[in-house]
């Protein structure tokens, strides 16, 4: 695994801890902002050709 995959993997992972953490305490805004933030990393995975695996689907 390269640099690249291995850090846009690791992102996601921290940002959907972090959407978590914003859900459950209630922070619609942050909620908003993290779930943003997934879909862009996410968006990024696909045209890289990196697989995110279900857990993060």
């Amino acid at each position: 695994m390269d640099a690249f995959t291995a850090g846009l993997l690791q992102r996601i992972k921290a940002t959907e801890t972090d959407l978590t953490m914003a859900r459950e305490t209630g922070d619609d805004f942050l909620a908003d902002v993290e779930q943003a933030e997934l879909d862009d990393l996410r968006r990024l995975a696909a045209e890289h050709g990196v697989e995110v695996g279900a857990a993060s689907a």
